[in-house]
């Protein structure tokens, strides 16, 4: 459908095509743009701002908890990656290299970071040298490469960004604490601030982080039933500091070696943000990271217009005075027009003054997330502002979490009635959502489930709504209760 100036823009249905929808809406609310190297885009002013409150929200929460931010190069040399090598078999398919530079060959070949831990660790064998050097508690926002085969904004891209943290203790219990510490942190962030619901939990060792001891993490739900990790927190042990010669000299006078950790979160929390709250309007942003809080539109003929103005511009002035980020939109398009734009970019609440408005000493306020508009006093405007983009917050949450739980399968306890359910929904058109099963502990079953459902195991949640008893493949007596679901 071509857009024209006046008309709404067309959006694909969830329900028809939801990737489409995906598309359409993050290129129409303008969120980002495509490059001309393959897997990489452009984050637009509005796109990055997403990021910036995520950075914000998260960067406080970093420096509470006694982390300071560094940055290391983006250039790793290929002999890093040997001195671990399940790392480097985990991440040699995705990574790039650098050969040459100035028009020469050079003498070892350099990957663009997929992730800093060798990097990080060789820096570290070089500052730690006692116990009184330790705890290092280090995070690093930055970019990095991974060459993905398949390609999706903002959720898998050949570059995105990222903040990885890297620390080193004395102890493993040490240790432990902090990756625990640093994976509340992320579910504190996701739930409070994105208005996502995650399952906290522990991934199998299928799925660990290539090098680590555990691998930890909050998994959530899209709207179209798949799953996205939404961040990670790693229990590396001495994996690292003994391939990097990472040792102190402890209080009795005795060399160890580090207990060394890493967690990350990335952009791929933009795309979950639209994916969870988004609908067949586009965009709904939950208030504590949209760009734009509220959408001021003056309504009315336009011989009124300067009537209308008198009350506008001190109504924006106090507005923005009480810490809520607005916006005008004085341009000639139809109301109407204006209207379905912002709800299309998911501003959480739009005000609405015309003339009439301005007689009854009144504004309109309408929410995006319910669609409910009201009536306020003018003097009580800006208070019930701030009041709402709390309710807003709060229903957007409550919201995603009624969805999570409708769409989570507890009764699903062999393979047979997977692919029932799988069936059936996809027969229905709806989303089949997760499935929390029994899993014996074995690679062969975990395996035997994805390869014929593609169902992967998200976590082993911290506190499973139920305790299974019974392997979903095998049938022998489950060892964990896991989620399982396709992913992003």
């Amino acid at each position: 459908m071509a857009e024209q100036k006046g008309q709404a823009r067309h959006i694909t249905p969830q329900s028809e095509d939801f990737s489409r929808w995906y598309l359409d809406t993050i290129r129409k609310a303008d969120l980002m743009d495509y490059t001309p190297v393959r897997g990489c885009i452009v984050f637009k002013p509005d796109g990055f701002e997403l990021w910036e409150h995520i950075q914000d929200a998260m960067d406080k929460r970093f420096k509470e908890t006694g982390h300071r931010n560094a940055y290391f190069p983006m250039l790793i040399p290929e002999s890093f990656f040997q001195k671990e090598k399940e790392h480097i078999e985990g991440f040699n398919p995705e990574l790039p290299w650098v050969t040459e530079a100035g028009g020469e060959p050079l003498e070892e070949k350099l990957a663009l970071r997929p992730t800093s831990e060798t990097i990080i660790g060789h820096m570290y064998s070089q500052w730690i040298q006692s116990y009184r050097d330790l705890p290092v508690l280090i995070n690093q926002w930055a970019n990095v490469f991974r060459w993905e085969k398949r390609t999706m904004p903002f959720l898998r891209t050949s570059e995105f960004l990222w903040q990885e943290g890297h620390t080193a203790h004395a102890t493993e219990e040490e240790a432990r604490q902090e990756t625990m510490q640093m994976l509340e942190i992320y579910r504190e962030v996701v739930e409070e601030v994105l208005a996502i619901p995650v399952w906290k939990g522990q991934k199998t060792p299928s799925e660990r982080f290539a090098g680590a001891v555990d691998t930890y993490s909050i998994e959530a739900m899209m709207k179209d039933g798949k799953a996205v990790q939404a961040g990670t927190s790693h229990y590396l042990g001495e994996n690292f500091s003994r391939g990097f010669e990472i040792k102190f000299l402890d209080r009795d006078n005795q060399f160890k070696y580090v207990h060394t950790t890493s967690w990350g979160s990335s952009t791929r929390l933009i795309g979950s943000l639209i994916m969870v709250h988004g609908d067949d309007r586009g965009l709904a942003l939950p208030p504590r990271v949209a760009p734009i809080q509220l959408v001021m539109i003056p309504v009315g003929p336009a011989k009124l217009q300067a009537k209308v103005m008198e009350t506008f511009d001190p109504l924006f002035d106090a507005i923005k005075q009480a810490g809520v980020r607005v916006k005008t939109d004085l341009r000639e398009e139809t109301p109407g027009w204006k209207f379905n734009e912002w709800e299309m970019r998911g501003v959480p609440i739009r005000l609405e003054l015309g003339p009439r408005d301005v007689d009854n000493n009144q504004v309109i306020l309408a929410r995006r997330d319910t669609g409910e508009k009201i009536t306020v006093a003018l003097d009580q405007a800006v208070e019930t502002i701030k009041q709402l983009l709390v309710d807003i917050q709060n229903n957007m949450f409550q919201k995603a979490l009624a969805y999570r739980d409708a769409h989570s399968h507890l009764n699903v306890d062999s393979l047979d009635q997977l692919k029932e359910l799988i069936s059936r929904t996809e027969q229905e058109g709806q989303p089949t959502g997760w499935v929390l099963a029994g899993w014996c502990g074995t690679n062969e079953c975990e395996a035997n489930v994805k390869e014929e459902t593609k169902f992967t195991s998200r976590n082993i949640p911290f506190e499973p709504p139920t305790a299974k008893e019974t392997c979903i493949c095998c049938g022998q007596a489950a060892k964990q209760t896991v989620w399982f679901a396709r992913a992003y």
